[in-house]
Formats: C-alpha cells, structure tokens, sequence
C-alpha cells in the first residue's frame, strides 16, 4: 500500500470509525482541512470505505413515524450516542444527508444548495457520484458589506459539483438588499432572471434551517448580515429563524415581514414547486425554527438528530 493511499485509509477510519471532525483529523495528521476532505474521498473512490445505512427499529417507528405523521414529510432520524458533542452530532446527520443527497443525483438533475454551515458539512460527506448533463444551482445569495461570500458559499457551490461531475451556477447577490426596489429591478436582469428561472426548476433542494437564538446562533444572526436595528426589529417581529435567508414566525407565517422583500432566496411558495426539497438539521437550538419551517411547508423530507427530533415532537405536542 502507497503511502498516500495509507493516509487515506488512516484519514477515513479516523472520520467514520472514531467519529473525528475534518479539523481533529488535520492537526493530528499535521495537514490541512482540505487535505482531509481529499483523502476521504479519495477513500471512498478507491472503495475503501462502504456505507451503509440500517436506520434502529424503535427511532423509525417512533420518532421518524410521528414527525412524518404530524408534518406529511419523510423523515430520517439520525441516532447520536449519549452526551455527544455539536461536533460529533452535525457529522453524523451530514453523513446521512450527503448519502441520501448523493442518492438522488442522476443524469441531467439540477439540484438548487443553500449554504449554511449544515449545508458546509453535508459537502464533505456527498458520495462521489457522476450525473452526465447535473447543475448545482445556489439558492440564496452570500454577499454582505464586509465580504462577497463568494469564497464560502462557491466552497459549497464547487463541492457539490466535484462530487457528481455537475456545472455549477453560482448567485453572485447579496443575502438581503438594501431596498427591496433594487431587488426587484435585479430580478428583471436577464443575467439574473436565468439563474432565478433554474433555481426555481430545480429537482431538489438542499437547505438547513437557521435559528436567531441559542449557543451558537446561525451565520446569518452573526456574520454581518443584518444591523443590530434589524436584528432588533425581527426579535420584535416574533422572527425565530430562517430558511434560505426568508426569515420565520413560529407559527410559519413570513409574507408580512419586511425584511424578506429584500430577501435574496426563494420563498416557502416558490420552494413548493420544487418536487424534493431536503430540510437537513443538526442541534436541539434549531428546533423551534424547524418546526417553522415544517409549518411553512417547505420540505419533503427531514433529515435531523435524535435529540431535536425528541424535542421537536414534545413542542409539537405542547402547541
């Protein structure tokens, strides 16, 4: 065995076996991030590593089952070992994401990515899979006033086109306009209007849900997006999250909220005419924000931890 192709191996037992992060795995191995993600793949290409999924009896007839019931979506439970840490939890619901993602890529699908740090994760754990004739399609544009977003959300963008051989069409625009009557003149641009036409054809839809509060608030609430006066106003507005940068209400409602008549990404309504549209989430601070989304009506399938799943059907009950 070549050395690189032990490395390989050694980067992929670490991943799926001991359940280390990309991050763990290059300071151990003393290399880079994206070093890791290479030899992963280059495992999994090589057949060094099979995945496969046998989802507990009791989580798919229980959980999954009353969330599905409740919500009219497929759901996929994703057990997580007791006390385990953020880290650990997001890659275990990535793993099954990227799988179930990769899954659907057939010849000439355009799949439409929203990015988020879920959406980052699931990146790293699609199965190379070619789709002759596949586009990834951005969904919601990156760019803030201190940066274009290009170099994290193409990150995103680029992944999943190398994982299935598939064009990719980025959304260079902002996550929210200024004004919403500069967002309806750039929506009239033909350069524009193609690339909303495609997202709005896409075949699937990949997006997490992002949540105002919690330890770790989602990168739209802290990464510059929005001033502290709009935060201020949408925590008056009873916002609890967002999906795709259209901010939520708890109750799911959103056509009345300012803020997302500057919104860059496709709405719940326009979200209905994609035919599967794949709700990924990690994290019990997300729930509240995810039973929005659910009432919005915006996913077909969920993929979420046991843990949010739990606490996602005691708050439904309690409603």
């Amino acid at each position: 065995m070549d050395q690189r192709l032990a490395l390989a191996y050694k980067a992929a037992f670490m991943h799926y076996v001991q359940g280390e992060t990309m991050e763990t795995i290059a300071r151990r191995l003393q290399t880079s991030r994206s070093t890791v993600s290479r030899l992963i793949k280059t495992a999994r290409e090589l057949g060094l590593v099979k995945i496969t999924l046998h989802p507990p009896q009791e989580v798919s007839t229980t959980l999954g089952a009353w969330i599905s019931e409740h919500y009219g979506v497929h759901t996929h439970v994703v057990p997580v070992p007791a006390q385990t840490n953020e880290a650990r939890r997001l890659n275990a619901v990535a793993q099954l994401a990227g799988v179930l993602i990769s899954s659907l890529m057939a010849p000439n699908t355009v799949i439409g990515v929203a990015w988020g740090n879920t959406v980052s994760a699931i990146a790293d754990h699609l199965v190379p899979r070619q789709a002759a004739g596949s586009v990834v399609v951005q969904l919601n544009g990156a760019a803030n006033p201190s940066t274009t977003g290009i170099p994290y959300a193409g990150s995103i963008m680029e992944a999943f086109g190398r994982a299935h051989g598939s064009t990719v069409q980025h959304f260079s625009v902002p996550a929210f306009f200024d004004y919403a009557s500069t967002r309806r003149a750039l929506w009239r641009e033909r350069s524009i209007a193609s690339v909303r036409k495609l997202q709005l054809e896409a075949d699937v839809a990949v997006f997490g849900v992002g949540s105002t509060s919690g330890q770790n608030a989602s990168m739209v609430y802290s990464g510059g997006y929005l001033t502290h006066e709009e935060l201020a106003e949408i925590d008056r507005q009873g916002v609890v999250g967002d999906v795709c940068t259209v901010l939520l209400r708890a109750d799911g409602t959103w056509r009345d909220l300012e803020l997302n008549a500057r919104a860059s990404g496709p709405t719940p309504d326009e979200l209905l005419g994609i035919k599967q549209r794949i709700c990924v989430v990690s994290g019990v601070d997300k729930v509240i924000p995810t039973r929005a989304a659910l009432l919005a009506g915006v996913a077909t399938d969920l993929v979420i931890d046991e843990d949010s799943a739990a606490r996602l059907r005691e708050i439904s009950e309690l409603s």
